[in-house]
């Protein structure tokens, strides 16, 4: 499998296009209840244009979660919990750049973003999808030779 044709794979061609989204102003339950309905761990926070702002995790909702439980009562909102500082990538991030970065202790989801603007996200179940497919062809190719 040649570096040339891993590099041609890219993040837009494997992203999810439509993920779970989050607004800062939304309440932390709110919050929990969407992650209660997804597969996602974490997701982007998003402004009125679609812009990525934060980033919420369910890690990151579970202190307050205690502390709204134990007071029986809704106290914070998303911007309260999210993170302000999130790595990102672009849509032509090629698939080997992103499994090497997330074989290190760095996330393993990402969202996708152009101008600011989010587009998607890529975890590492899309990434193994994508190389997946690539050893597939390879092998293929190589039962033909």
């Amino acid at each position: 499998m040649g570096e040339s044709v891993m590099e041609s794979l890219k993040a837009k061609d494997y992203m999810q296009t439509k993920p779970i989204t989050f607004s800062a102003e939304m309440m932390v339950q709110a919050a929990v209840e969407k992650f209660l309905n997804s597969h996602q761990l974490g997701g982007p926070v998003v402004d009125s244009q679609g812009h990525l702002i934060g980033w919420v995790s369910e890690q990151d909702c579970i202190a307050v979660m205690l502390k709204e439980a134990y007071h029986c009562e809704q106290v914070a909102q998303v911007r309260d919990v999210m993170r302000k500082e999130v790595l990102a990538v672009g849509p032509d991030t090629s698939i080997l750049d992103l499994a090497e970065m997330m074989m290190g202790q760095k996330p393993k989801i990402y969202p996708v973003v152009e101008e600011g603007r989010l587009l998607g996200v890529i975890n590492r179940h899309n990434v193994m999808q994508a190389i997946h497919a690539q050893l597939g062809t390879c092998f293929v190719h190589q039962a033909r030779v």
